[in-house]
């Protein structure tokens, strides 16, 4: 399912972004844009909110729809090394790659299969300011905002990440490469933020890579309909005789190493960012 206009513009921005190593940038064109005060809004109103009744009851049609969706979009959906997750684990953050407003539903399905109720998604507050069924997806699918807003990152958005990890020992999902780069078949180098909650808290990561098929008939005139196959490629334990930082740094490169290591092997090449017209799941165009 192609979500989005202005794919080929999209693209384009991928391509300069990767080649110039501007991973964390934003490549997509409609995207809504905040001020600091609009940010605000959403974290207070979210902090302000989650506990009433009306959100509760939104947030349960929220998951339910957002359940049925990752059954319905993931029906032919593999998930190679589930053996590697340990029986009884707890409060636990997943890293994954990140490329469509539906591939959260990929590990909402790898959830399913552990047997698991709760995951809980962190977006950016730009994902809670979109509009209509996939922004209301985006505010009450059991969805946590993040924002670069220093009072909330140090103190409510810690407190909610300890809420769900450690107290109600629940699975979150961050995404470490922050931007969404549109069927980018490529691991990219990852921001910190997963890394420092994961040694902050002392809970593991599942380092998970999603691997893109191209398959056979039309998704639009534009692109192949796309299969996917969710790699486990291991489990990550902070060290608890290193320090936050030490732990940050390390789990980090360990991560971006397993995802890196996944990527070369099921797409039989070495990784590196000079732009290929492949790099883009699916797509029948070039540049």
């Amino acid at each position: 399912m192609i979500i989005g206009e202005n794919r080929k513009a999209v693209i384009e921005n991928i391509k300069t972004f990767a080649q110039s190593r501007q991973f964390h940038n934003k490549a997509e064109l409609s995207d809504p844009v905040l001020t600091p005060e609009q940010n605000r809004k959403i974290t207070d109103n979210f902090l302000a909110s989650r506990t009433s009744i009306v959100y509760k009851i939104k947030k349960a049609l929220g998951v339910a729809l957002a359940k049925t969706a990752a059954k319905v979009i993931n029906k032919d959906t593999e998930i190679v090394g589930l053996e590697k997750i340990p029986e009884g684990l707890g409060g636990v953050l997943i890293t994954s790659n990140h490329f469509s407003p539906l591939e959260n539903t990929v590990i909402r399905y790898l959830i399913q299969k552990m047997g698991r109720r709760h995951l809980a998604i962190v977006g950016q507050t730009s994902n809670f300011a979109m509009k209509g069924f996939i922004g209301f997806l985006m505010n009450y699918a059991d969805t946590i905002p993040l924002s670069t807003e220093p009072r909330y990152l140090a103190r409510d958005f810690l407190s909610l990440l300890k809420e769900r990890l450690v107290d109600k020992k629940h699975a979150v999902l961050l995404y470490p490469e922050q931007e969404m780069w549109f069927n980018y078949r490529k691991p990219r180098p990852p921001k910190s933020g997963a890394y420092f909650y994961s040694a902050k808290l002392d809970v593991p990561i599942i380092s998970c890579f999603v691997e893109m098929t191209d398959l056979e008939n039309d998704d639009t005139d534009e692109f192949k309909k796309v299969k996917y196959v969710l790699h486990i490629c291991g489990v990550l334990y902070p060290d608890k005789e290193k320090t936050v930082r030490e732990n940050t740094e390390e789990l980090s490169i360990r991560d971006y190493e397993l995802k890196k290591e996944c990527y070369e092997k099921v797409y039989g090449k070495k990784l590196t960012y000079d732009f290929e017209n492949s790099d883009i799941a699916g797509w029948k165009g070039s540049l």
